[in-house]
Parts: structure tokens; sequence; C-alpha cells
């Protein structure tokens, strides 16, 4: 089975106090697809815990890959 980095997410957030909210960070960032192709995104997303920490394992680049795993609608995610 492959790693799926928004399932873990989305494990460690069940954990999370509520509060918990999301930045975007605008620097370039890359990533490995499941073909091991690497990618280029201008941006990452970042997770924050209710009292300003940064979460481990909490950065990604698709707020609509974090939103499907979450089984939440993009606009529904605590974004700011």
């Amino acid at each position: 089975m492959a790693f799926n980095h928004y399932a873990k997410i989305k494990r460690i957030l069940v954990e999370q106090p509520p509060g918990w909210y999301i930045r975007r960070i605008d620097e370039p960032t890359t990533a490995k697809n499941f073909k091991g192709e690497m990618r280029l995104f201008p941006y990452y997303y970042r997770i924050y815990s209710y009292d300003d920490q940064v979460i481990k394992y909490g950065k990604f680049q698709q707020l609509s890959l974090l939103a499907k795993a979450l089984g939440v609608g993009e606009e529904d995610l605590p974004t700011v």
C-alpha cells in the first residue's frame, strides 16, 4: 500500500484540540507524486495548532486533497 500523507494528517488532526488552522505560505516547494515524479508548487500550506504552534507533518501542497481526506469541502477548512 502506498503512503498517503493526507491520511496521516487526518489521523493527527483527529487528536488535536479544536482551533487548529491552515495558513498558505507563498514560497515554492516540491512534492513527489505517486508516479515518483517531482512537482513544483509556487506555495504550500502549513497547519498550526490552536496556540499557533506548527503541527508536525502538517505541511502539504494541495488543499483539495486534504479536504477530500477529511470529508469536507475546501471552503469548510479553517484557512487564513
